[in-house]
C-alpha cells in the first residue's frame, strides 16, 4: 500500500465495506482482504517481482523483464507522486540507459512487449524500442538517396542525424529480429520504410525472417523444420514479403521460386502470384531447369508440373524483350533470349514423359518461344521424340501437329540422321528432313565449286608475279586447264542430279501403280492371306528389302547422290506402307530397296 496507489485504494475500499457490513460478534474474527487481477501485465511472475520490490527485496533488472515491470508499475500506479524511488522511475531509467543503447537488448525488450499488450503500446515502450532499432540500423547501413536527414523520437526527445556517410557494414545481425513475432515485425518493417532505409536492407530482413518462419521456402529443410507459426500467419507473412519486394533490387531467383511454390501451397492471392511471376520473368535467363520444375499442387491440374505457370513466366519475359526491341527499333538475337530458348527446350524434354500431358499443351508451350531464340532445333527435336515415345497412343493428326514445331533446316547432321531413321515421326516430317538434307547436299557442292574457283585465282596471280611475262602465259594456260576440269566436273554433277530427279519421278509412278494393285487385292478379300501378306509378296516380287539407311552429308559427292536416291526410294516405300498398312506390323517395313545390280537401283 505504501508503493502502489491502486492497491491502497482497493484495499481501503474493501476494508470500509467490510466494516460497514460486519456485526459486533464478527469483529472478533480476523479480517481478510482478497483481490484478483485477471489481466495483470506479464502474469504472475511479474506480479511477484513487483511485490518483492514493494517489500524492499532487491530485483535484478534485465532486458527481458524491464518491460513487464514497467507495465506492472503503470498498472499498479507505482509512480513518484505516490512514493519516491518507485518502480516506474526505476524501470524507466534502466530502459533508457541500458536497454535502448544496444540493438540486441532492445530486440529482447521488444520481444517481451508481446506479453504486455496492449498496455506496452499505451505506455509507448513498443514505439520507443522500434525507433531505437531503426536508429541503430541507420548507423550500420546507409539510407536511400532521397533522404538527407531523419528525425527520430527516442525517450520523448527528438534527435536529428544526417545520412550516414559510409556504404554500410555487413556485421548487422539479422538473427536478432528473428525473435520478434509477426505483429511486431510488421511494425519494424513499416518504421524502416518510413525512415528511408534502403529497400535492399528491408528486403534482406524480410527474406531472413521468412526463411525462419516458413519452412517450405527451402527444399532442403522443408520436412525437417517445424514452424511454430500457423498456416494463416505464414500466408500473411508471405504476402507481406511479396508486397515489399524491391523493383530495383535483384532478388535471388531461387528465393523467388521458393516464394512461388509456397504461394501455391498456402493458396495465396492471385495478385501475389502475379507479382512473383513477373519478377521471375524479368530474370528468366538466370533460371536453372531445376527451378522451373514447379510441382502442381492443385487438383485441377492433371500434369505433374505446373506448366501454365511456366508459360505465364515465359510470356512476361517475352513481353519485356519486345519492349526492349521496340525502344531499340530492332529485333536482336540477345544472349538472354538464346539462353531462355535452350532452357525451355530442356523443360519440354523433362515434362514430355508425363503421361497426362496433352498434345495441345505441349505444342502451345513449344511455339511460345520465338524462332530467333533457337539457333538449332536439336533440343526441340529431342523433346518431340521423347513425347512421341512416351505417348504412342497419340493420333496421327496430333503427331503431325507436334512435329510442325520443328524446322528441318535448323537440324544438325546428327539430328537429321536420327530423324531419318525415327519410326515414330510422321511420314511428312521424314520427307521434309530428306528434302532439306538434299538442299544441304546441293549447297555443299556449290560451296566446293566456289572454293575451288577462289583458290585458283591467288595461285595464278602469285605464279605470274614470280615468273614474269613468259611464265605468266604458261600459268594462264595451266589455269585454263583447271577451269575446264572444274567446269566438266560441275556438268557431271548436274547430270547426276538430273538423272536422280528423273529416277525419283519414275519411282513415284511405280509407287502409284503398286498402290492400285494393293487396293484391288484388298477388294478380293482375305483368301490369300490379307493385304499385308499381299504387300509383302509384292515387295518380294520387286526384289525389295526394307532396311534403314541414312544419307551422310560428309561422304563424297557421288556417294551422296546415290544415297540420296536410296533415301528417296525409302521414302516412297514408306508412303506405300503408310497408305496400305496402318497396323503395328509396320515395324517390319525397313529402309530402301536393296537389289543385286546397280541397274535395278
Amino acid at each position: 500500500m505504501s508503493k502502489s496507489r491502486k492497491l491502497r485504494q482497493l484495499i481501503t475500499e474493501q476494508e470500509a465495506n467490510q466494516s460497514s457490513n460486519t456485526t459486533p460478534r464478527a469483529e472478533v474474527e480476523v479480517k481478510h482482504c482478497r483481490l484478483a487481477f485477471a489481466d495483470f501485465p506479464g502474469g504472475s511472475e511479474t506480479f511477484e517481482l513487483a511485490a518483492k520490490f514493494c517489500f524492499g527485496v532487491k530485483i535484478d533488472l534485465s532486458s527481458s523483464n524491464v518491460t513487464p515491470l514497467r507495465c506492472a508499475g503503470e498498472f499498479l500506479e507505482m509512480t513518484e507522486e505516490h512514493s519516491e524511488g518507485n518502480l516506474v522511475s526505476k524501470t524507466e531509467n534502466f530502459l533508457s540507459q541500458s536497454v535502448l543503447n544496444s540493438f540486441k537488448e532492445t530486440t529482447i525488450a521488444l520481444k517481451s512487449c508481446e506479453r504486455c499488450m496492449p498496455l506496452a503500446e499505451t505506455v509507448g515502450i513498443t514505439r520507443r524500442c522500434i525507433d531505437s532499432l531503426v536508429y541503430r540500423a541507420l548507423f550500420r547501413w546507409p539510407v536511400s538517396d532521397s533522404a538527407s536527414t531523419l528525425l527520430l523520437q527516442t525517450g520523448g526527445r527528438s534527435s536529428r542525424r544526417r545520412k550516414s556517410a559510409g556504404d554500410g557494414e555487413d556485421d548487422f545481425c539479422f538473427e536478432e529480429l528473428m525473435r520478434l513475432g509477426l505483429p511486431l515485425f510488421k511494425q519494424v518493417i513499416i518504421a524502416m520504410k518510413e525512415s528511408e532505409l534502403k529497400p535492399e536492407i528491408i528486403e534482406t530482413s524480410l527474406m531472413q525472417y521468412a526463411k525462419k518462419r516458413i519452412p517450405a521456402l527451402s527444399r532442403s529443410n522443408r520436412n525437417a523444420v517445424r514452424s511454430s507459426s500457423s498456416e494463416a500467419e505464414q500466408k500473411e507473412l508471405l504476402e507481406i514479403v511479396i508486397s515489399n519486394l524491391s523493383s530495383k533490387h535483384s532478388t535471388p531467383v531461387r528465393f523467388l521460386f521458393g516464394l512461388l511454390r509456397t504461394a501455391a501451397i498456402l493458396k495465396a492471392s492471385e495478385a501475389s502470384r502475379d507479382v512473383l511471376e513477373k519478377k521471375i520473368g524479368s530474370h528468366l535467363d538466370e533460371v536453372t531447369l531445376d527451378d522451373l520444375l514447379i510441382p502442381s499442387y492443385s487438383y485441377l491440374n492433371e500434369t505433374l508440373y505446373d506448366i501454365d505457370c511456366v508459360g505465364r513466366i515465359l510470356g512476361h519475359f517475352l513481353k519485356e524483350e519486345r519492349n526492349v526491341a521496340a525502344i531499340d527499333r530492332r529485333v536482336p538475337r540477345s544472349p538472354a533470349l538464346m539462353l531462355v530458348g535452350k532452357l525451355i527446350d530442356g523443360y519440354l524434354s523433362e515434362i514430355a514423359s508425363d503421361a497426362n500431358l496433352r498434345p495441345s499443351k505441349f505444342y502451345e508451350l513449344a511455339v511460345l518461344v520465338p524462332d530467333r531464340a533457337r539457333l538449332f532445333h536439336d533440343g526441340l527435336y529431342g523433346a518431340v521424340d521423347v513425347y512421341l515415345k512416351a505417348h504412342p497412343w497419340v493420333s496421327k493428326s496430333d503427331r503431325e501437329k507436334i512435329c510442325e514445331v520443328l524446322e528441318c533446316e535448323k537440324l544438325t547432321v546428327e539430328a537429321c540422321t536420327h530423324a531419318a531413321q525415327n519410326e515414330r515421326l510422321p511420314l511428312r516430317t521424314v520427307v521434309r528432313v530428306l528434302f532439306y538434307e538434299q538442299l544441304q547436299l546441293r549447297h555443299g557442292i556449290a560451296r566446293t565449286v566456289v572454293a575451288l574457283e577462289e583458290a585458283a585465282r591467288p595461285s595464278a596471280e602469285s605464279e605470274e608475279d614470280a615468273d614474269g611475262s613468259g611464265a605468266g602465259e604458261a600459268c594462264t594456260i595451266h589455269d585454263g586447264n583447271k577451269w575446264h576440269v572444274a567446269a566438266r566436273e560441275n556438268q557431271v554433277l548436274r547430270l547426276d542430279m538430273d538423272s536422280m530427279r528423273t529416277r525419283v519421278h519414275q519411282l513415284e509412278r511405280q509407287c502409284s501403280s503398286m498402290r492400285r494393285v494393293i487396293e484391288k487385292m484388298d477388294k478380293t478379300g482375305p483368301r490369300s492371306g490379307g493385304p499385308w501378306r499381299a504387300s509383302v509378296a509384292l515387295g518380294k516380287k520387286f526384289g525389295c528389302k526394307f532396311k534403314t539407311q541414312v544419307c551422310d552429308s560428309h561422304e563424297p559427292t557421288v556417294g551422296k547422290a546415290s544415297k540420296l536416291t536410296a533415301c528417296t526410294i525409302r521414302c516412297c516405300f514408306a508412303s506405300f506402307q503408310l497408305y496400305n498398312n496402318e497396323d503395328d506390323d509396320s515395324k517390319d517395313l525397313e529402309g530402301p530397296c536393296e537389289t543385286n545390280k546397280d541397274e535395278q537401283m
